[in-house]
C-alpha cells in the first residue's frame, strides 16, 4: 500500500472489489435471476468499498495489515450465498478471485516502487491495466471454457481436492502480502513474481486436468449408452425376423382356412362356419401386436423388453400415457427405460419366486414425465448413498439412468417396498 488520500483509497478499493466480484460472477451460475443478482452485487460492492475506505481513514496501519486478507471471508461469504453451485466449487472460485486480486496488488505496488519512486498514480494505473487484462481474458477466453466444463469439474472435484487447491492457490496469493516481502528489492520482487506465476500455472493445469477427466467419463457413459442402444436394435431385428416367420406361417394357414370355408359354404353348414369364424377371430385378436403408446421410441423399447420378460414367464403390466413428440433424446429414453426394464427382469429372475411381475407406469403431466417401475424382488438389496449395488459391484446400470435424468434436471429414487424393488424417475421437459 503506497498511501494516499481518502479518495485515492476509495478508488483503489473500488477497483479491488470490482475485480473480485466481477471475476466470481463471470464464472458463476447464480441462484437468482441475472438482473436481481447484479443488483445484489452492486449494492454489496458499494457498501464494502465504503466500509473499507472508512477503515483506511480511521486506521491506516491496521488497514494495510489486514484489509487484503479480510476481503476473502467477507466477499467469499456473500458470493457463496448468491451462488447456486456447491460450496467447495464456490470456495475454489473465491480463491481464484483472491489470487487475481493479489496479482494486481503485487504488480501495481512493485512496478510503482521499481521505476517510479512509489508513485501512487502509477500503482493505480498498473492495477487498472491488470484488472482490464484479467477480466477481458476471463470474459472472452476463460469464462466459456470454464462454464462448459463446470459440470465435469463438479463430478471430479470433491471437498478434499477443492480444499487442497484452495490452500495451494492461497499460499501463492498470500506471498504478495508476506511481511518479509514488503520491503522492496529486486530479489523480493522476482521471488514473489515466480511464486505467483507458478501458483497460477499449476491451478490452470489442474483445472484442465479435472475437466479432461470429467469429459473422459462423460464420453465413456455415452459409449455405454450407444452399446445399450445397439443391443436394443439387435433385439428389434430379432423381433422383425420372428414377425417375418409369423407372416409366412399366416400366409400358409390362410390357404387352409380358405379351403375349409369353401367346404362349409358348399355343404351349407352355416352354423359351423360361424363358429369357426368366431374361433378364428379370437385367435387373430390374441396374436395382435399391442401398440403401447404413440411415442415411437418409448413404444419400441417397451415392446422389446416386455417381449423379453414374457419369454421368461414374467407378467408385465404397463400403463403409458405420453405424447408422440417429446423433447427427449431417443438415446436418453434407451438409457432410462432400457436400464430400468433390464434391471427389473434381472431382479425378477434372481428373486427365486414363482410369481414374478413387472408393473410400469409412465405419464406426462404438463412439462413433467413421471416414470415408476415395480418389480418382484427377493432378498435384501444393498444401497450405497441411495444407489443400489449389484452382487458384481456397481450400480446395475443405475449410473446411466442418473446421468440421463440429470440432463433434464430431474430426480431419481430407488427403494424396496413390500418385497418389490421400486424405481421412480421424474423428468423436467424444456419449454
Amino acid at each position: 500500500m503506497l498511501g494516499g488520500s481518502f479518495w485515492v483509497a476509495f478508488f483503489r478499493n473500488a477497483m479491488s472489489v470490482s475485480l473480485m466480484l466481477s471475476f466470481f460472477l463471470m464464472l458463476d451460475r447464480p441462484r437468482f435471476s441475472m438482473k436481481k443478482t447484479i443488483y445484489c452485487y452492486v449494492a454489496f460492492g458499494v457498501s464494502l468499498v465504503a466500509v473499507y475506505s472508512v477503515w483506511y481513514q480511521l486506521g491506516t496501519a491496521s488497514f494495510v495489515k489486514f484489509a487484503a486478507i479480510s476481503t476473502l471471508p467477507v466477499v467469499g461469504l456473500f458470493c457463496s450465498l448468491v451462488s447456486s453451485e456447491v460450496i467447495y466449487l464456490s470456495l475454489y472460485k473465491m480463491a481464484l478471485a483472491f489470487y487475481m486480486f493479489s496479482v494486481c496488488a503485487f504488480c501495481g505496488v512493485d512496478v510503482a516502487r521499481w521505476g517510479f519512486q512509489g508513485n501512487r498514480w502509477i500503482d493505480i494505473l498498473v492495477r487498472f491495466i491488470c484488472m482490464v487484462v484479467i477480466l477481458s481474458f476471463t470474459w472472452f477466453k476463460f469464462r466459456k471454457q470454464f462454464l462448459h466444463g463446470v459440470d465435469f469439474l463438479i463430478q471430479e472435484m470433491d471437498l478434499f481436492s477443492a480444499v487442497t487447491l484452495f490452500v495451494s492457490v492461497m499460499l501463492g496469493a498470500i506471498m504478495a502480502y508476506w511481511p518479509n516481502l514488503q520491503g522492496f528489492s529486486i530479489f523480493n520482487m522476482v521471488r514473489a513474481f515466480l511464486i505467483l506465476f507458478m501458483a497460477g500455472t499449476l491451478q490452470y493445469a489442474i483445472l484442465h486436468l479435472y475437466i479432461h477427466l470429467g469429459q473422459e467419463h462423460y464420453y465413456q457413459a455415452e459409449k455405454e449408452l450407444l452399446e445399450v442402444n445397439e443391443q436394443l436394435l439387435h433385439r428389434q431385428m430379432d423381433l422383425m425376423r420372428e414377425t417375418e416367420k409369423e407372416a409366412v406361417r399366416i400366409r400358409h394357414d390362410v390357404r387352409h382356412h380358405t379351403l375349409l370355408i369353401k367346404e362349409y359354404v358348399k355343404e351349407g353348414e352355416l352354423d359351423e362356419l360361424l363358429a369357426y369364424l368366431e374361433q378364428y377371430s379370437e385367435d387373430v385378436e390374441r396374436r395382435k401386436t399391442k401398440n403401447i403408446c404413440r411415442n415411437p421410441a418409448v413404444n419400441s423399447i417397451l415392446s422389446v423388453y416386455s417381449c423379453k420378460a414374457e419369454n421368461q414367464n414374467i407378467k408385465v403390466a404397463m400403463e403409458v400415457r405420453v405424447a408422440e413428440d417429446l423433447p427427449v433424446r431417443d438415446i436418453d429414453w434407451v438409457a432410462i427405460l432400457a436400464n430400468i426394464f433390464e434391471n427389473a427382469i434381472r431382479g425378477c429372475a434372481s428373486s427365486g419366486k414363482e410369481e414374478q411381475d413387472i408393473n410400469i407406469y409412465i405419464a406426462q403431466k404438463r412439462n413433467k414425465i413421471i416414470i415408476q417401475c415395480r418389480n418382484t424382488s427377493g432378498g435384501e438389496v444393498l444401497f450405497h448413498k441411495g444407489i443400489p449395488q449389484s452382487d458384481r459391484g456397481g450400480g446395475m446400470g443405475v449410473f446411466s439412468i442418473i446421468k440421463a435424468v440429470s440432463r433434464y434436471e430431474g430426480q431419481s429414487d430407488f427403494t424396496v417396498e413390500n418385497g418389490q424393488f421400486v424405481t421412480r424417475v421424474l423428468l423436467n421437459l424444456p419449454a
